[in-house]
């Protein structure tokens, strides 16, 4: 079935199938991520822009490859809900949930209000129909309440940040489309009454709801337990990973028989797994973000396949801008009144609202939805300026969420000791003050070296300062088992060869590599390629316990920004 929709491609590039189709997505995105990258935006726009391409330009990707595609997509934002759930753990919320809350509604009412009414006014202009443009600016305004979680989380896991806008921003974006669903169901249960299509009664409706969202939480908390007590009897990183993503997909594939949001039940995942395990459970998400970049880069290459410029009249250009601004403003505004109300700091205040811009999957969701339930100009109507806006906001929306958290210093926050090693020269940790040994020392010379020293590591020099050797504990021990000659040896006598060395400016992550693969504690440091003059001492288990500290540091740092105060 899915061939068939995949051949059924008008395009230039029909022929091609499925598993090629893959291949050009994840290269093109991969391509694209990275040198978006380069570039200092963030990678998911790099993504977009290809799927573009490959959409609309090429038209590699047709609605028929997308609608094929539709449970990968809908993997993809099972795998995003379950990752932010990984960050939901009872004493952040304990800490800070009536602040999420508070913010929650706000900002999500500020979008609601001022794009509906926005939409509305432009609706009638054009239509001069008050039933219709009431009915739109309804359904465009509960919409507008949508947050995309992948773009924005996306940006925040590419930056490594940690921090109060972190904490509520994931909160916010995870919470979102629940409520988002919410105004959704009543603004087309509202909108259906305007219209005179509506077949079923409120309170049948808003039963339907809170049905499904309690359905969806009972599911992904049910499949948390059932991958807590799998993961008990497992140790293994790949059985793990086996058990996790089949509970993944369990959530995901059950989710899509009622056509419910996957992203709720995969959060609730998340958030069990990560509170019934805390210790444990950082391993497993570990594992699944190391296997979810392919699944990332294909999803956000899809969003961008959506777009369709050839379908853009004028007046729904004006319907884009004013929906796209009216949502931005009423964010930005809702963000800033809750979190002041709620006593947040004044990160929160100032960048929140700039972090909840972008919006894809659940806006295109939705808007799609209102296409199939209208079927009239209005679904049409709102399918392109939902679908537009997101296009535009997937691409603004990762920058401002950069911005936001670049300004409130939060980026490298979250670093793991892999991260920051990546991030270090030689020089930037290496011990610059070594305790070196003359090479005419004579060794009761060398055995008060010795007493004031904590070093077990003793570089040989020359007169220039050049390293010639080395000497350790274990070389003065074989000295004095020789004591017939012990008392005229001198340094050079003694000195062990210099295995390896390296220079200031090397990459510590290749260093440190090196230092693994040949079983070395320390490697001399020497000024340069051509030049053996030692300038310091790279000390590996020293070099382990300075990059801990530094991770424990910021993470302590961005803790300690607490939402409770400013």
């Amino acid at each position: 079935m899915i061939y068939s929709f995949v051949n059924a491609s008008t395009g230039a590039f029909g022929h091609l199938n499925l598993v090629l189709l893959f291949g050009l997505i994840i290269l093109g995105g991969a391509f694209g991520a990275r040198l978006f990258q380069r570039l200092h935006i963030p990678q998911v726009v790099g993504c977009i822009i290809v799927g573009v391409l490959l959409g609309d330009c090429f038209e590699l990707i047709t609605p028929h490859t997308i609608e094929a595609l539709k449970p990968f997509t809908m993997f993809a934002l099972g795998v995003i809900g379950f990752m932010i759930g990984s960050e939901l753990r009872g004493d952040v919320f304990k800490k800070y949930g009536k602040q999420f809350f508070i913010i929650l509604f706000s900002q999500g009412m500020g979008a609601f209000l001022l794009a509906g009414v926005g939409t509305s006014v432009i609706a009638w202009l054009i239509t001069r129909n008050l039933y219709i443009s009431t009915a739109m600016g309804l359904v465009l305004g509960a919409i507008a309440s949508a947050t995309a979680p992948a773009a924005t989380v996306n940006v925040l896991w590419e930056y490594k940040t940690r921090g109060p806008l972190t904490a509520a921003t994931l909160a916010i974006v995870a919470l979102d489309d629940a409520l988002a669903l919410l105004l959704y169901r009543g603004a087309a249960t509202g909108a259906d009454a305007l219209m005179g299509t509506g077949h079923g009664s409120v309170l049948t409706t808003v039963l339907v709801l809170f049905g499904e969202i309690i359905g969806a939480i009972l599911l992904g908390f049910l499949a948390g337990v059932l991958l807590y007590y799998l993961l008990k009897f497992v140790r293994s990183d790949d059985k793990i990973l086996e058990f996790s993503i089949s509970c993944l997909l369990l959530v995901v594939g059950i989710s899509m028989i009622p056509k419910i949001d996957p992203i709720l039940p995969a959060m609730i995942l998340g958030i069990t797994v990560a509170n019934l395990m805390p210790r444990r459970s950082k391993g497993t998400f570990k594992l699944v973000r190391k296997f979810s970049p392919p699944v990332y880069i294909s999803f956000f290459v899809l969003a961008g396949a959506h777009m369709r410029f050839d379908r853009l009249a004028p007046w729904i250009v004006v319907m884009i801008v004013v929906f796209t601004l009216c949502r931005a403003f009423g964010k930005v505004v809702g963000c800033w009144f809750g979190a002041r109300y709620s006593g947040a700091p004044a990160v929160v205040r100032k960048y929140l609202g700039i972090c909840l811009l972008p919006q894809a999957g659940v806006a295109i969701g939705l808007a799609i939805l209102a296409g199939q339930q209208f079927n009239t100009e209005l679904g049409h109507t709102i399918i392109m300026v939902v679908m537009s806006a997101a296009f535009l906001m997937e691409i603004i929306g990762p920058m401002l969420v950069k911005l936001g958290v670049r300004r409130a210093g939060e980026v490298g926050m979250n670093v793991t000791e892999e991260d920051l090693m990546k991030t270090y020269t030689v020089k930037d940790v290496m011990d610059t003050n070594p305790t070196s040994i003359a090479q005419d020392l004579p060794l009761h010379r060398i055995l008060e070296v010795f007493s004031t020293s904590d070093s077990v590591y003793y570089p040989v020099i020359d007169s220039q300062s050049r390293i010639i050797g080395i000497i350790t504990i274990a070389d003065i021990k074989e000295m004095f088992a020789n004591r017939e000659v012990a008392g005229w040896l001198l340094a050079c006598d003694v000195a062990e060869p210099v295995l390896d060395k390296t220079t200031p400016m090397k990459p510590l992550e290749e260093a440190m590599e090196r230092m693994r693969r040949y079983d070395l504690e320390n490697l001399p440091v020497v000024a340069g390629d051509d030049s053996d003059e030692l300038v310091g001492i790279l000390d590996y288990r020293l070099v382990n316990r300075k990059i801990s500290a530094e991770v424990l540091h910021r993470r302590k740092a961005a803790d300690g920004m607490s939402l409770a105060t400013g």
